[in-house]
């Protein structure tokens, strides 16, 4: 198997991504993503009833935090993995890893062990995700590109009908430790399906790799910048949260920094240089997933605040995300001008769901049970719909913008920034829900103010990215004239 090295041009039907030898490779691809997704909602879902057994509120969002920070260890990783194993390999070295940490979180009896098990699945997670999106250009041709982003992206929603059925059921049951028991099963089922499709090729002749070398110091300041906003959750003082900040800031900054001038980079040539049309995708990419992490405390809120059980406060939770899945799969054959509204459109739309969420989760604002429920329902869904519709085609800029031999590398540094805005934001969610009173004064006061300034101040990441995409056709236009 080889990357094409054409470009995109007419998108091609569902039916021919679904024809032939290229469902079953699309099934190989996808179920790793699937059980990516599914987990996430599984903790999502049991977290609240986790933190009532073996305690730990005060590390909720350490819980995601450490998840994506390894997760961006394992998309860094996996460009080497493929390498050196193929693809097959690789998946099944992914699958094993993240089974284990699996069982490590299933078998959890204090906080720091259930991190640490979180950890070991983030990492195993990361190349699943990273390998779902770096293979695309490799199986399909490219008029399958959007399709194939598009159902990658829409795996999601088959974890917001598994996710929280499977993790609400067992936290009402009072048993969530089975949650993440029943996740292995579906790994070795996965792990079969890829020792089967993704078979190296027929005429059997050894094929000879390069390995190539791992951007180490770019994704050790990427990691350590999280965790030093992390950590300025756990202190009560304002000052050392901004400490926190700060530094987290300047290790960025630094990463950045380093790349521009590194000899083994994560990104490609173009995307860390200011205006570029390349670097604009990336930024958004990053703000858009801030975004969505305030989901993480979306069912500790519900149950909270509004006494939702834990398989109702799941399912409301995963409406975000199956507002990106629906957003994303109906999106994806747009084309020309159609595509470039709905990258506009969708930050907005993200913006005001989240400013409603800030107004609709903290209170019942008087209404009935079921009408709140509903409109909580759509302005997740809406947050959710608002990284959807303009997913598809902020992915397939990138592989198009990506310079000539660096498509991989474009297509790995997708998950990368999306994992790092991912974890960013579940930092940055962590030490706003605590310094606005999730931990004191705790309680119903409590997590109605930190509802009120999480979901308020998140707003302003999709509002940046609605910026960025309002002048991305602008930027590409100058790109595209410089090198004429």
């Amino acid at each position: 198997m080889s990357e094409p090295s054409s470009t995109p041009t007419a998108t091609a039907s569902w039916a021919d991504l679904f024809r032939g030898r290229n469902g079953l490779l699309a099934l190989a691809l996808t179920g790793g993503v699937a059980l990516h997704a599914i987990n996430v909602h599984i903790v999502t879902t049991v977290l609240p009833s986790v933190v009532q057994d073996i305690g730990g509120l005060g590390w909720y969002a350490w819980n995601t935090t450490l998840f994506v920070v390894a997760s961006i260890v394992g998309a860094a990783l996996s460009v080497r993995l493929l390498a050196a194993l193929g693809p097959r390999g690789a998946c099944i070295a992914a699958l094993a890893v993240f089974s284990l940490g699996s069982a490590a979180c299933a078998s959890a009896v204090s906080m720091p062990w259930m991190l640490a098990g979180r950890s070991v699945q983030g990492l195993g997670g990361g190349v699943l995700a990273a390998l779902s999106y770096a293979l695309i250009q490799v199986v399909f041709q490219p008029a399958l590109w959007p399709r194939a982003v598009a159902l990658v992206s829409g795996m999601w929603g088959i974890a917001t009908l598994c996710g929280p059925a499977v993790g609400g059921l067992f936290a009402q049951a009072g048993h969530w430790r089975w949650a993440f028991w029943m996740l292995l099963p579906v790994a070795l089922a996965q792990a079969l399906i890829v020792a089967v499709q993704l078979r190296p090729a027929a005429d059997g002749k050894p094929t000879t790799r390069a390995k190539p070398q791992i951007p180490a110091l770019q994704i050790v300041l990427l990691a350590t910048s999280v965790l030093a906003v992390a950590a300025g959750s756990l202190s009560a003082q304002l000052a050392w949260q901004g400490v926190g900040v700060a530094c987290g800031l300047a290790l960025g900054a630094a990463a950045v920094a380093v790349d521009r001038q590194a000899a083994v980079r994560l990104l490609p040539r173009g995307a860390t240089a200011w205006g570029s049309a390349l670097g604009a995708v990336y930024a958004s990419v990053a703000l858009l997933l801030v975004g969505t992490t305030t989901e993480i405390y979306i069912p500790y809120f519900l149950q909270t605040l509004h006494g939702y059980t834990p398989l109702a406060a799941g399912y409301l939770t995963a409406a975000m995300a199956a507002g990106w899945s629906a957003g994303s799969l109906l999106s994806s054959g747009r084309e020309g001008e159609s595509a470039a509204r709905l990258l506009r459109a969708g930050p907005v739309l993200g913006t005001a769901s989240l400013l409603a969420l800030a107004v609709l989760v903290p209170s019942t604002l008087g209404l009935a049970p079921g009408v709140h429920m509903l409109l909580c329902g759509l302005a997740l869904a809406g947050a959710g719909a608002g990284v959807g519709i303009g997913w598809p085609h902020l992915l397939v800029r990138v592989l198009t913008l990506a310079p000539a031999g660096e498509g991989g590398m474009a297509s790995a540094a997708i998950t990368t920034v999306q994992l790092y805005g991912m974890a960013i934001g579940a930092a940055v969610a962590g030490l706003v829900a605590n310094a606005a009173g999730l931990i004191a004064p705790g309680g119903a006061a409590g997590a109605q103010s930190a509802a009120v300034w999480l979901f308020a101040s998140f707003a302003i990441a999709p509002l940046l990215a609605a910026l960025l995409v309002r002048g991305m056709g602008r930027r590409q236009s100058i790109g595209i004239e410089s090198h004429a």
